[in-house]
């Protein structure tokens, strides 16, 4: 039995994927950075580890002994945060810099790297009618400033690791991931999380009227978190060694996605936009011929199912918490700091 760590498992795609692996009968090693208590999902059956990886030590403490390293750690989030904290973003290129090091002393058999949408270059994504993004428009590069530089930077570590080193790497480029068990306040959460709250907090206050970001007409692919897990692991065991797309292709504008969560909350919103707001590339969606002749598979769930889901969960989390009417509660800026 293959021992594996999932490096960032105290986040959202880290626990699930910590779940995935502990249902597959894995011998699983997770560590994050944040206090136990905070992990967004934790698991006994796991040896679970407070690491801060951005240090050497760190990571070879948490490659010893390990087969298969799943690197899922960074410092980051929704557009409002990464927009106003470049500096912190890049300085996740710590963690990948020392688990590629701790992995290769420690004799690990594969590496997986999880990059970004935010590798490929504005210049393809300045229209919401956007052209599905191909694994190799990310070059001549110009990517997401801070974040999308560090993801781009990592993935050209990985690659030359293996090249000079040996060490087998994978690496998935992650379309917008969202789903139950993630973060839904405070700053750092995404798109669907954020309209999904705002939602819930409009209809549990009575106050029927939601902010948007931008104008409503940037356009995205939004991702389930149960088909990230899904090509996380086809690409992990399979043999492709250049850089995928794990994304859905259902391009949608972000007016649509909030009339998506109205339909499933049961309400009509009136809407508030903020063209002062981040709002980052105008348009953004994944193209799957690769992964599709590669696996077989794409993602597959569609966004209103995933909605359905999604809403459900942060829903409770909103009701449990008490709703406040949008602006009148504590929590966050756009940039992601904490506001009284």
């Amino acid at each position: 039995m293959k021992r594996v760590v999932v490096c960032g498992a105290g986040g959202f795609i880290g626990g699930h994927l910590t779940a995935e692996l502990l249902r597959q009968g894995r011998a699983v090693r997770a560590v994050d950075v944040k206090p136990l208590e905070e992990w967004h999902q934790r698991f006994d059956a796991a040896e679970n580890l407070c690491l801060d990886l951005r240090l050497r030590e760190a990571c070879e403490r948490a490659t010893v002994g390990i087969d298969l390293v799943y690197n899922l750690a960074a410092d980051m989030g929704g557009m409002g945060f990464i927009e106003s904290h470049k500096a912190e973003c890049m300085l996740s290129v710590l963690i990948n810099t020392h688990l590629l090091l701790g992995a290769r002393d420690a004799g690990v058999e594969r590496y997986f790297f999880s990059s970004s949408a935010c590798v490929y270059a504005a210049e393809k994504q300045k229209s919401p009618a956007v052209l599905p993004l191909r694994e190799e428009d990310a070059y001549p590069a110009m990517p997401e400033d801070g974040y999308g530089w560090e993801k781009l930077f990592s993935e050209r570590m990985c690659r030359h690791f293996s090249e000079d080193f040996g060490l087998e790497t994978r690496i998935a480029r992650y379309h917008n991931v969202y789903g139950p068990f993630g973060t839904w306040e405070g700053g750092r959460e995404k798109a669907p999380a954020a309209i999904c709250r705002k939602v819930a907090e409009a209809r549990l206050s009575g106050r029927h009227e939601i902010e948007i970001w931008g104008d409503g007409t940037q356009t995205r692919s939004f991702t389930f978190i149960d088909d990230c897990i899904r090509g996380t692991e086809l690409l992990m065991h399979g043999d492709v060694v250049e850089p995928l797309n794990v994304g859905s292709s259902e391009l949608v504008s972000v007016d649509q996605l909030v009339s998506l969560v109205e339909e499933i909350a049961g309400v009509r919103l009136v809407r508030r936009y903020d063209p002062s707001a981040p709002k980052g590339v105008a348009g953004r969606n994944s193209d799957n011929e690769r992964i599709r002749a590669s696996f077989r598979w794409e993602p597959s769930i569609s966004l209103r199912e995933g909605l359905a889901r999604t809403y459900a969960w942060i829903y409770e989390k909103v009701r449990r918490c008490g709703a406040v009417p949008a602006g009148a509660q504590a929590g966050a800026d756009r940039t992601g700091r904490k506001v009284a």
